[in-house]
């Protein structure tokens, strides 16, 4: 069995290796399927909704140590209700199987910012 995207690691990127191709690209974002497949297959982006702005800041503060401690960084706009977060991997001008990685590393982290209390 495959192991799910949330439970890898990102590996450094160096550069010098091609970007996932568009088949690739699809193939994870299977796994992603909330985030949206942009730029040719070169980009993944999801906004997610948060009740007000102190929510949506205190899921950006946690994206935000998930990403140092990933070594993975993505772009992220926030504002009232909302963070937006962008991701691709700079140094190959592409996407890379650590993108999805962070993209269901994310996914869970929004999921347990809502889960509720047992």
């Amino acid at each position: 069995m495959a192991t799910a995207l949330a439970d890898k690691t990102c590996t450094p990127c160096r550069g010098g290796i091609p970007p996932l191709d568009a088949d690739e690209a699809e193939r994870l974002h299977a796994q992603a399927a909330d985030w949206a497949l942009l730029d040719d297959a070169k980009r993944i982006e999801r906004t997610y909704r948060f009740r007000n702005f102190r929510e949506a800041f205190a899921f950006v503060e946690r994206a935000a140590a998930l990403a140092e401690a990933e070594g993975h960084h993505p772009e992220i706009r926030f504002g009232w209700g909302f963070a937006t977060v962008s991701l691709h991997t700079k140094k190959i001008k592409g996407l890379h199987e650590n993108d999805f990685i962070m993209a269901a590393k994310l996914d869970r982290i929004a999921a347990e910012q809502f889960a509720p209390a047992a």
